[in-house]
């Protein structure tokens, strides 16, 4: 594709009115499903699309196809730009570039929102045009719009969520049939669930990206990726999920925002939920997010988080939703101005308060029990629970499951737990949420 001069102004023809020209950023696996959701609209138009290989056949007229981005972006026709090329970079200079020549930009990039997110809105707000990224999130999952729209007459106190497929099928297998987190990621792998390096995924990377926009959009306010708590599944076993079954709850890698006054939770770890909560029952590589609001109470959304067309469906459906407002002349909707403004003010995890599952290997002795009531006690930590699981080759296993309490109080008893001499290993530390959204 030959370089093309930006044309005089920004204005839009009637052809293009007719037919809404459309910049692909990115042809992989997500790009190529937008382009045959693209294809189908009779709205819009497939106008520039940037890729690395020229050389590979995705079936486009190559005459569309550049390996030049700044081509993609620049290009005259273009009226919306779709940024799927994934990364941080070129993608958030492309992206403000875009921005810049007042193009509309969506995108479904939830590491560059969660560590650019505020530049580029404010960018978006002073050019006059949108930034939407409701695919960042739930890949095929709505939840964005439905946030920012559909409940817009309720006041959202919480948003909790599974929103990494891997994590999830991990966590399934090894509920379910036993395996070892090392087997069930290796199934993962097999599958083409989990990346030959999963850090992303089974440390929470990935989850915290989304949860750095979810908590964003509930609180009004940027929430700094760094703000937010985030422990991965490495550590967790069978045993404690076989455990965790037994009490009644099911273990999900759990992204929480809660309100708390004029503050916000924003923590993504690993957490024991009742069985009869609906994210109990969200197996595989399915993701869901449930809402609590004031009005409407609990919702849940639930689908593919990722694949080819789940994540092309929410991008090209936020390119429709941006494409009818520009054909009909209708201003920008301005729905995340406010995130762009402000920062959201975080609880730190010392301060949050929830419940706690936990193991322990001591050896089997008298006293030993006692001790570790005496210490909970003294930190003003109730044990609501507690059962001898088995006694081994002179060791006791002992879990204990507390009432809700200051996290910084239970830290300070568990390091007074580890000082004693019977203790042989802190086995497993659970978090648990009555209600699945950190209550």
């Amino acid at each position: 594709m030959k370089p093309l001069a930006l044309g005089e102004g920004n204005e839009v023809s009637v052809q293009d009115v007719a037919k809404l020209g459309i910049g692909l950023l990115g042809c992989g696996v997500v790009g190529q499903g937008v382009v045959r959701l693209v294809a189908k609209h009779p709205t819009l138009r497939l106008v520039a699309v940037a890729v690395r290989d020229a050389g590979r056949d995705r079936g486009l007229d190559p005459s569309l196809i550049t390996t030049d981005p700044h081509q993609v972006v620049d290009h005259p026709e273009v009226r919306i730009v779709v940024e799927v090329m994934g990364g941080l970079e070129p993608a958030r200079t492309l992206v403000l570039r875009a921005l810049g020549q007042g193009k509309h930009v969506v995108t479904a990039n939830k590491a560059l929102l969660a560590h650019h997110g505020r530049e580029i809105l404010e960018a978006a707000r002073a050019h006059g045009v949108e930034v939407y990224f409701e695919a960042a999130v739930g890949g095929g999952i709505p939840v964005i719009m439905p946030l920012k729209r559909g409940l817009a007459a309720n006041a959202i106190q919480r948003v909790s969520g599974i929103i990494n497929g891997t994590t999830n099928y991990i966590l399934t297998r090894m509920a379910q049939d036993g395996d070892t987190f090392g087997a069930a990621l290796g199934e993962a792998q097999r599958l083409g669930y989990a990346e030959a390096d999963p850090t992303a995924d089974v440390g929470g990377y990935d989850a915290a990206h989304k949860l750095a926009i979810l908590a964003s959009i509930l609180s009004g306010a940027f929430v700094p990726l760094g703000a937010i708590y985030r422990e991965g599944i490495e550590r967790l076993t069978p045993k404690d999920l076989a455990y965790a079954r037994e009490l009644g709850y099911a273990v999900k890698l759990l992204g929480i925002a809660r309100r708390v006054g004029d503050r916000l939770e924003a923590r993504l770890h690993p957490a024991m939920i009742p069985l009869s909560h609906p994210l109990a029952r969200i197996d595989g590589v399915t993701n869901a997010v449930t809402v609590v609001g004031d009005a409407v109470g609990e919702v849940t959304f639930s689908g593919p988080g990722a694949g080819s067309l789940p994540t092309a469906s929410a991008v090209v459906g936020d390119v429709l939703n941006i494409a009818e407002a520009v054909t009909s002349g209708t201003p920008p909707s301005r729905l995340m101005d406010g995130l762009a403004a402000h920062e959201a003010r975080v609880v730190p995890i010392s301060e949050v308060e929830t419940a706690y599952y936990l193991r322990l290997v001591t050896e089997d002795m008298p006293g030993v029990l006692g001790a570790v009531g005496s210490l909970f006690g003294g930190r003003g930590v109730s044990i609501r629970y507690f059962v001898q699981k088995e006694v081994r080759d002179g060791l006791a296993e002992l879990v204990f499951v507390t009432h809700a309490g200051r996290e910084q109080a239970f830290m300070e008893a568990l390091d007074a737990i580890k000082a004693l001499g019977a203790l042989r290993e802190v086995a497993a530390l659970i978090r648990v949420e009555e209600d699945a959204n950190g209550r």
